[in-house]
């Protein structure tokens, strides 16, 4: 008797076992939130950029970063970081 009590407390699938089990699972839920999260995200950066519609706003952030393009009427000022 006194064996089966021992793992059913102290078992790999005891109480205590089970209690990590619940932790462990709370931090899966919340790494999971995040990830959907970034999911989201990029599936919504990846609608924008469907090729029959590209979204103009967003195709010019990316040529503007990507290649370093600017027009002719803009005007560039250069920022010293703050020291």
């Amino acid at each position: 008797m006194a064996y089966f009590a021992f793992h059913a407390v102290s078992g790999p699938t005891g109480i205590l076992a089970w209690q990590e089990y619940k932790a462990q699972h709370a931090a899966v839920a919340v790494q999971a939130a995040e990830l959907s999260k970034t999911k989201s995200a990029i599936s919504h950066q990846v609608a924008l950029l469907d090729p029959h519609h590209v979204d103009p706003d967003l195709a010019d952030e990316l040529v503007r970063r990507d290649l370093n393009v600017v027009r002719s009427d803009e005007l560039i000022i250069d920022l010293q970081p703050a020291k």
